[in-house]
């Protein structure tokens, strides 16, 4: 498996992030051709030390790197990377990996 998980920095309005991240952009995400699984963090983001500057985690899981590739090279890709630009006032942090199970 591969993931792609994307830290959303504390946008400068969360409501409003709220409401357009569920209403708006996870039906746009949705559509990512080969998309395997799609979650989302709930509640407060914090680190052992206490708050963090993360609003929102998302991970998004696909079979491996090259399905990454061609849902981002996909229309449906090129819509959903335009769209964070649209609510994402806080910044992001996109990684993007391999895993395994241990």
């Amino acid at each position: 498996m591969a993931s792609i998980l994307v830290l959303y920095k504390t946008p400068k309005d969360p409501a409003a992030f709220d409401r357009y991240y569920v209403e708006t952009h996870i039906p746009i995400a949705k559509r990512l051709p080969g998309l395997q699984k799609y979650e989302i963090s709930k509640g407060k983001v914090v680190t052992p030390a206490g708050p963090s500057g993360v609003h929102l985690v998302a991970n998004l899981v696909f079979d491996d790197l090259a399905s990454i590739q061609q849902a981002f090279a996909s229309p449906e890709g090129q819509d959903a990377g335009a769209d964070v630009q649209k609510f994402s006032t806080g910044g992001t942090d996109i990684l993007i990996f391999d895993s395994r199970e241990v």
